[in-house]
């Protein structure tokens, strides 16, 4: 197992690339496609630079300011970790699930919501607030803290020995 000093280490990498990705002056991915393709590169899956899969979760998904898009693109690598590393489909479900409702419960926690338009106060389908939002410079700051939060908690699966105690952990809980 990664000590502590390992999984801090592999959190702090997995945070720099997310602001490589997120902070760009371009700023070509939203918070669901930074997320997914900075938790595929540090799980190993493949082709951890192809964003596609994430790009209609951002803004709540389809700007929609449902579930915040770090935490929808986080989910379809964990999804995709889980079936990489679990035989069996209906366990895989389950670990999966378990770990991005502990996510979100985490998220909820240091953020107060989940919800995208909650978390960032604008209606990015209503007239101008796409634009205005992006003139705000909020996701810098907010959306930026958001996607630290999601990757800082779910960046240590990468290690097979905590992915291993966290799905143990999982198991026994629904063993009962």
């Amino acid at each position: 197992m990664t000590d502590q000093a390992g999984q801090a280490s592999l959190r702090e990498a997995a945070i720099g690339r997310a602001e490589a990705l997120y902070l760009n002056d371009a700023h070509p991915y939203g918070c669901a496609e930074t997320t997914f393709m900075t938790l595929k590169g540090v799980y190993g899956l493949a082709e951890p630079t192809d964003p596609a899969a994430a790009i209609a979760l951002n803004g709540g998904i389809g700007y929609s300011g449902g579930p915040c898009g770090a935490i929808t693109g986080a989910a379809l690598a964990v999804g995709m970790l889980a079936e990489q590393r679990i035989e069996r489909h209906d366990r895989a479900k389950l670990v999966a699930r378990e770990l991005v409702h502990g996510t979100m419960e985490a998220f909820t926690r240091e953020h107060g919501t989940v919800s995208c338009k909650e978390l960032i106060g604008y209606d990015l389908r209503a007239p101008g607030q796409h634009e205005a939002f992006v003139e705000s410079g909020l996701w810098r700051e907010a959306c930026m803290s958001q996607i630290r939060t999601v990757v800082a908690h779910l960046a240590g699966l990468a290690d097979p020995a905590a992915w291993e105690a966290a799905v143990r952990e999982i198991e026994a809980a629904h063993d009962h």
